[in-house]
């Protein structure tokens, strides 16, 4: 049984050593986070070995007591102490972690006092050990740990979206079985430690899965962050270059392909008078009816401070009623600084202009809302500068 039991922390104490050289390779791990996985291995196998000595020492005559007391002290302070850095790898600063780590220092201070007094172990004159008069008290304190674990990998499983929560749950029922199955069955199998170093190995699996979660989700925020305008919410200039590019790839532009090209009316006016504040407003707003209006029908872009492009996909028919319809909303917009909205905007049709690229269509799409702009300011007297024009 001993050299069964032998192989078996032989093992184990290997498996945190590739553990500690895994860690060392990662790339994903920060340098001071590597540090607690190598304190938390350090742990397992120092506790497992001690409670191996343990083993190995019961019953040889031949070796002091001394020995067998301070290995037996180092069995109960070091394996609870494992299980508290199984925790520190989740970096959670709870109140139950906070309790946890109290009851760790308190119980390290107890196992060296019992070290001298003979409260956890009694050694007899054939260097046997049996459990003594406060022997209690460690098993108080080691199934108080084993629920705070518990509870800090539940907080922990929080962290995680819900599927990932599943893995990390059946690795919590795991170390619980392991360690009961050693307790509950005297003389029986000593299975502990090899799940502690199971756990430890399953648990490193699921860091470095969120960490590949974590930053698949980093990338996909910075996409969002670049494809969205941080303004209004519509497509960023970044994203309207890419879907141009990604038009031209084609052989020719789809047929049913309507660029709209939308500019503010009065913005400079706006601002100057009224302050940036009510020129953000004004932006906010032109967005809002743009993208009822057009949202359905394809990609609506903010290319510029108060310029707009909508990459459609309609007929001649559709798009002068998308038109209509935009001027109908933007005459019901009202806000808190700005009480009116005015757009001046033109289209452009591939099926009118075969053979031209993209950036074309933007430009004949240009030209026709620069049209519609000149029209706004003869109608209403007023220059660009927001100066009406004497007559």
């Amino acid at each position: 049984m001993m050299s069964y039991y032998s192989a078996i922390i032989t093992l184990s104490c290997m498996a945190v050593g590739i553990l500690c050289i895994l860690v060392w390779e990662s790339e994903r791990i920060a340098s001071k986070d590597k540090r607690v996985f190598y304190i938390t291995y350090g742990l397992i196998a120092l506790s497992a070995l001690a409670e191996w000595a343990g083993v190995y020492l019961d019953g040889r005559e031949q070796m002091p007591k001394w020995a067998l007391m301070i290995v037996k002290c180092a069995d109960y302070t070091l394996t609870p102490l494992a299980g508290g850095a199984l925790v520190a790898q989740m970096k959670l600063r709870s109140r139950w972690h906070r309790l946890l780590m109290g009851i760790l220092a308190a119980n390290a201070l107890f196992q060296a006092i019992s070290c001298l007094t003979g409260w956890m172990i009694v050694i007899d004159g054939q260097n046997h050990y049996t459990h003594g008069p406060l022997y209690g008290v460690y098993i108080a304190v080691y199934l108080v740990v084993i629920l705070l674990v518990v509870m800090e990998f539940m907080a922990y499983g929080k962290t995680f979206r819900k599927q990932n929560r599943v893995s990390l749950y059946a690795v919590i029922i795991m170390l619980i079985a392991g360690i009961g199955i050693q307790e509950m069955i005297s003389g029986g199998p000593r299975t502990a430690y090899l799940t502690m170093t199971l756990a430890a190995a399953l648990l490193y699996i699921h860091y470095t899965e969120f960490a590949q979660i974590a930053d698949a989700d980093y990338i996909r925020e910075q996409q969002i962050q670049i494809t969205t305008d941080a303004l209004t919410g519509l497509s960023s200039r970044y994203a309207y270059s890419k879907a141009l590019k990604e038009l031209d790839a084609a052989p020719q532009l789809p047929q049913d392909l309507a660029v709209f090209a939308i500019d503010i009316n009065e913005l400079k006016t706006v601002n100057d008078t009224q302050g940036h504040d009510a020129g953000d407003e004004l932006i906010c707003g032109a967005a809002k009816c743009i993208e009822k209006v057009f949202s359905s029908a394809g990609e609506c872009c903010r290319t510029g401070g108060d310029e707009f492009v909508v990459l459609a996909r309609m007929q001649d028919g559709q798009a002068a009623e998308a038109l209509q319809r935009l001027e109908k909303e933007t005459a019901q917009w009202s806000g808190k600084y700005v009480k009116a909205l005015s757009l001046s905007a033109g289209y452009a049709l591939a099926c009118d202009h075969p053979g031209v690229k993209s950036e074309e269509l933007v430009r004949i799409a240009d030209q026709a809302m620069y049209a519609a702009k000149s029209a706004y300011y003869r109608k209403t007297g007023k220059d660009r500068r927001g100066q009406r024009r004497e007559a």
